[in-house]
């Protein structure tokens, strides 16, 4: 039987998972990345026990497992410092079956890659998809114009095209021209890594992630396997905006340079050129189908989310492993991506309301609302010291439809 041929356009966490998912199925893989190293944008990704489970199918979620840090406890706090709830891996476990570890997004990308042949992967590759082809005609592959650094193009073609190419996905445009474009969230996002040792003194404990709420935004710290700490924020301001002229650092320091420690120490360590900012979208409503033709959608692509369920990498794990299961060597193709498309579009679309919701919970200004805010995360964590994990109820706890 011929081998089948697939071309995943984007080297990123979904994509390079969907890459190895169908290399261990027996598909030929060919990886289109346009960057020009596989160095992910971002800096920390946090995944739960569902996402663990999926990487488990592929055989690697031992050895992501290794490169993660594990947090004993998780804490929210008001911007003065005062503790409003804690929690513990321990009550993840017990309920999800698995704890959350995070692990740096750069660490998980080279793992993943060095899962594939070296020939796999092309970056410097710039992709656009010219015929989403069609399943159920052998001689109408999907096609895709691949363009190499020296501006070179050349056409390639098919069995499958998986589309990982993130939140303003071109091949998303293509296969649904009138379906509306992901809508800002209301805020914007911050990251950067910085090693412990350069805020000394500070009060982070190592075993301890942290989430302080204020007025209008956030600060999270998330300690990572080998020591560094792992930082962001979020700010409720409008898209495109730029206050700083540059230096994001600035931006941060006078947002939360008074807040608790260890934010100012962490503030102080960075250097203002390794801050990433994003403005955050979402899904601004369900797509058609996650599939057209020969092509598959995967995480950003078709679902993008606020990352305040931690969910974003973990729906594009599973998404891949999914994808991967149905597109059996002898599965007809037309049948495997319709099962993708009825398997995750319900799913990660309630996922992207779930996390939308806590998002703009996040986003509350006035004082009087803060302060009930906080008062009514203090109250839920006295009287129900679990409670805030059953946001991740029926998400943390979802199983691969293959055992590892």
């Amino acid at each position: 039987m011929r081998q089948r041929t697939a071309i995943v356009i984007g080297g990123g966490i979904g994509g390079l998972t969907a890459a190895v998912a169908l290399d261990r199925r027996g598909w030929q893989v060919t990886v289109l990345e346009r960057a020009a190293a596989l160095e992910p944008v971002g800096a920390g990704i946090g995944l739960a026990a569902n996402a663990q489970r999926a990487l488990d199918t592929i055989g690697v979620g031992d050895a992501v497992r290794a490169l993660a840090s594990w947090q004993l406890a998780g804490e929210i706090r008001r911007p003065d410092g005062r503790l409003l709830a804690r929690s513990d891996n321990a009550a993840a476990v017990r309920r999800f079956g698995g704890p959350v570890v995070v692990a740096h997004r750069a660490d998980l990308v080279a793992l993943l890659a060095a899962q594939l042949p070296t020939a796999a992967v092309r970056i410097g590759a710039s992709a656009a998809l010219l015929d989403a082809g069609d399943p159920l005609r052998d001689g109408r592959p999907a096609r895709v114009r691949c363009t190499d650094p020296d501006g070179e193009p050349e056409e390639l073609t098919a069995d499958l095209v998986v589309a990982a190419d993130g939140i303003h996905s071109a091949a998303r445009r293509t296969l649904f021209p009138d379906h509306p474009a992901p809508r800002y969230a209301g805020f914007t996002t911050w990251r950067f890594v910085v090693p412990a040792a350069a805020a000394p003194g500070h009060a982070a404990d190592p075993d301890t992630a942290h989430e302080t709420w204020g007025p209008g935004g956030l600060w999270g710290t998330l300690p990572l396997h080998d020591g560094r700490i792992y930082a962001y924020a979020t700010a409720a301001v409008p898209p495109g905006g730029d206050r700083a002229g540059g230096d994001q650092r600035a931006e941060l320091i006078r947002r939360f340079g008074t807040w608790h420690r260890p934010v100012p120490e962490l503030l102080a360590a960075v250097e203002p050129a390794a801050v990433l900012r994003n403005d955050v979208y979402a899904a601004a409503a369900p797509p058609p189908a996650f599939h057209h033709g020969r092509v598959a959608l995967l995480g950003d692509a078709v679902h993008p989310m606020t990352p305040n369920l931690g969910q974003g990498g973990c729906q594009a794990v599973e998404d891949a492993v999914v994808l991967a299961h149905e597109a059996a060597p002898n599965a007809p193709l037309a049948t495997a991506l319709a099962a993708y498309t009825r398997q995750r579009l319900p799913r990660t679309m309630d996922v992207v309301r779930r996390s939308g919701r806590i998002g703009r919970l996040t986003t509350w200004r006035s004082r009087p609302a803060c302060a009930l805010r906080a008062a009514l995360i203090a109250a839920t964590a006295r009287l129900a010291p679990d409670l805030a994990l059953r946001g991740l109820d029926g998400i943390a706890d979802w199983r691969p439809p293959t055992a590892p």
